[in-house]
């Protein structure tokens, strides 16, 4: 069933790494649930998404509208989206369940590098994810390209 993939960010923060992950997953044909814990941090990305590059525009919706179901992608503070997302996107230290990750095709969570509490927080999902059962991958940056590592304990 589903899988989580850790992106650990290093050299481009999550505003320019979030539309890029959004639009492979469009174009996988899933649809998407950004988890966030801070409502100013996700209403900051919605602006930003709404002013991204034109060729490469990103449909989107803040979770509590009337419409919550018609968005491809729905940026909120949970897992309860109403869009049936395939594919949910934590940001933040936003938490996922082992059985969350199940009922997804893929979750990823995306984390700063450069801020411990972040690299910590993921390190526990790391662990409580996979103890679990869940498969997961880690994905690095610090090349310069995006590679799957093995498991950094």
């Amino acid at each position: 069933m589903g899988a989580v993939y850790f992106y650990h960010l290093t050299r481009k923060p999550l505003e320019a790494t979030l539309p890029l992950l959004l639009s492979k997953a469009l174009g996988a044909g899933w649809r998407c649930l950004v988890v966030g814990r801070d409502p100013q941090r996700l209403e900051a990305l919605d602006g930003q998404l709404w002013q991204g590059d034109e060729t490469a525009f990103l449909a989107h919706g803040l979770a509590g509208g009337a419409h919550d179901g018609d968005h491809p992608i729905l940026l909120a503070q949970d897992h309860s989206g109403a869009n049936n997302a395939a594919c949910a996107m934590c940001i933040d230290g936003a938490s996922v369940t082992p059985e969350q990750v199940q009922a997804y095709a893929r979750t990823c969570i995306l984390f700063d590098g450069n801020d411990e509490a972040q690299v910590q927080a993921a390190r526990m999902q790391w662990k409580s994810l996979t103890d679990a059962g869940c498969a997961a991958q880690y994905w690095s940056e610090e090349s310069g390209n995006w590679q799957m590592k093995a498991k950094k304990d």
